[in-house]
């Protein structure tokens, strides 16, 4: 297997911002502060409890299931007044803003800048640009009152955890997170439970945090019986 080339062009260094000590802190403080200041005016605004949706942005075909599944169950969410919020990038955030538009709600898209992979969707009806990503996790988990994982990548992966985390140090409110697609997640689920659980690492209650379901209907009705408009 080849090893990876981590000697990067003049161009690649350019993107790795965070680590460019060249910028003074102050003036990035400044800059961190004002999206904080954009999303939280902009957010603020919105009168309907959110659900965030996390999935990856490279199921783009729109006759894939998990992308079928992600529109049926953000317009179903829609439909009974729930906002939805994604990263705002293709994929499965595309289908999640799509069902969401099309069913007439509101559809937040919190888009990341990205060398590659992220350009926003055009399902979005209130749209948010971001350059930090904990900005925008912050985001997230402040507007919303329950999170789908759809399946997804690392970024998933990380957004799935950092709710985790924060509920199981009661940062937070515990709220439903739905993992959706059994065939996708039970592999994940058993190694959490059989390594982690087993290993003494996390509590058994731990593993109530989250739960996994298949049926676009059932996700709705148990988001609607547990975050009540």
């Amino acid at each position: 297997m080849p090893k990876p080339n981590n000697i990067a062009s003049s161009t690649e260094k350019q993107q790795y911002w965070l680590d460019n000590f060249n910028v003074g802190d102050s003036w990035r403080l400044f800059k961190i502060m004002s999206e904080f200041v954009d999303g939280f005016d902009t957010l603020s605004e919105i009168n309907s409890p959110a659900v965030s949706i996390f999935g990856s942005a490279r199921t783009k075909d729109p006759t894939h299931k998990y992308y079928q599944l992600t529109e049926a169950i953000a317009g179903g969410l829609a439909e009974a007044g729930y906002a939805i919020i994604t990263g705002g990038g293709p994929g499965i955030m595309e289908a999640a803003n799509k069902g969401a538009a099309e069913a007439g709600g509101v559809s937040v898209g919190l888009n990341i800048s990205l060398p590659f992979e992220q350009e926003p969707n055009p399902y979005t009806n209130i749209p948010l640009s971001f350059k930090y990503f904990f900005v925008r996790k912050v985001m997230f988990i402040k507007y919303a009152m329950a999170f789908i994982g759809m399946p997804g990548g690392f970024g998933t992966l990380d957004e799935l955890f950092e709710a985790v985390t924060l509920i199981q140090t009661r940062r937070i409110k515990s709220f439903p997170i739905i993992l959706v697609g059994t065939d996708y997640w039970s592999g994940m689920v058993e190694w959490v439970k059989d390594t982690m659980l087993s290993s003494g690492n996390i509590s058994e209650g731990d593993m109530f945090y989250f739960n996994v379901l298949d049926d676009p209907l059932e996700v709705v009705n148990t988001i609607k019986r547990t975050v009540i408009i």
